[in-house]
């Protein structure tokens, strides 16, 4: 029986790992693919507190490391379902069912992809998939937007301030984001609407160098630009408990920022929950604060 059972390897689920451990919690952290989540697709971290110009990969190794160092088990196991028995949960994987007092739920979440045949060879090299996260080392630079949400139009007004211009491509008319945001970026003289058009190709040798676009009528046409970022939505991991823990409609735990779901003993950290900004940093905030709920939970206990 663990005290605590994280699922999820990302900074979320790590920190959690390291606040647990430190309190002499018995911890299980299962991961289904690699550790270090998301973060790992990032060439430069830049905005994260002590720790500039480091790699996603470095920053992630690092704290696995410091997890491994504290004697958590990790086994590398893709989570199926989560089953409640009051007094206890059982986390179940493609290999093995494991007991525990506490759960913390550090899925994450993942970027949709436009699906293009190269899109994953230029991830890091022009492509990205969170402006504030990168949009820094596109300035003065021609870039490109793609999506028709409230993320697509917020990229595009924060890029609007960076870059020398900005294409917002959209594969309908009509913007399913806020009017008053639409309103915001047709003010901007650097921003561009390109609707409807769909990105059906990415070009480029050692970096991203033009995009080709096609619109409704099936005419094809080239835009040059140094970066594009894909904003058409994100996939929570969250399907294999959504049975016993209520989700909004698009797909998200819902919790505040205790981090306490509906269910007593079971608590989400990460992207995969309700919340306003995503980034890394409120990642491995939450993972500390999931950790202290857990802990505290099983004080009472």
């Amino acid at each position: 029986m663990y005290d605590v059972i994280i699922v999820g390897a990302g900074p979320a689920g790590l920190t959690s790992a390291i606040f647990a451990r430190r309190a002499n919690l018995k911890v299980l952290l299962l991961e289904a693919l690699q550790y270090g989540g998301q973060i790992v697709n990032s060439i430069h971290i830049e905005n994260y507190p002590v720790e500039p110009h480091i790699s996603g990969f470095d920053f992630a190794t690092k704290l696995y490391q410091q997890v491994k160092d504290l004697g958590c088990d990790i086994y590398f196991e893709k989570v199926v379902s989560l089953e409640d028995f009051s007094s206890y949960k059982e986390v179940v994987t493609e290999e093995n069912r494991y007991s525990t007092k506490t759960v913390i739920l550090a899925t994450g979440a993942s970027c949709r992809r436009l699906g293009l045949l190269n899109e994953k060879e230029f991830v890091g090299k022009g492509v990205s998939y969170c402006a504030t996260c990168d949009g820094a080392f596109f300035k003065n630079l021609d870039v490109a937007v793609v999506g028709g949400g409230n993320t697509a139009l917020e990229d595009a007004c924060y890029l609007a301030d960076l870059a020398r211009s900005v294409y917002l491509i959209h594969r309908r008319n009509e913007f399913r984001g806020d009017a008053c945001l639409l309103e915001t970026l047709k003010e901007k003289k650097n921003v561009h609407f390109l609707t409807p058009y769909q990105i059906i190709e990415i070009q480029g040798r050692e970096k991203l160098e033009k995009l080709v676009i096609q619109n409704l009528e099936g005419e094809v046409s080239t835009l040059s630009v140094h970066g594009l970022f894909v904003a058409i939505g994100r996939d929570p991991e969250n399907k294999f408990c959504s049975n016993l823990i209520p989700c909004d409609s698009n797909g998200y735990i819902i919790a505040g920022e205790n981090c306490h779901t509906n269910l007593p003993g079971v608590f989400v950290a990460g992207d995969n929950r309700t919340k306003s900004l995503r980034q890394l940093v409120t990642a491995t905030s939450d993972g500390a604060i999931a950790a202290n709920e857990a802990i505290l939970y099983l004080r009472t206990k």
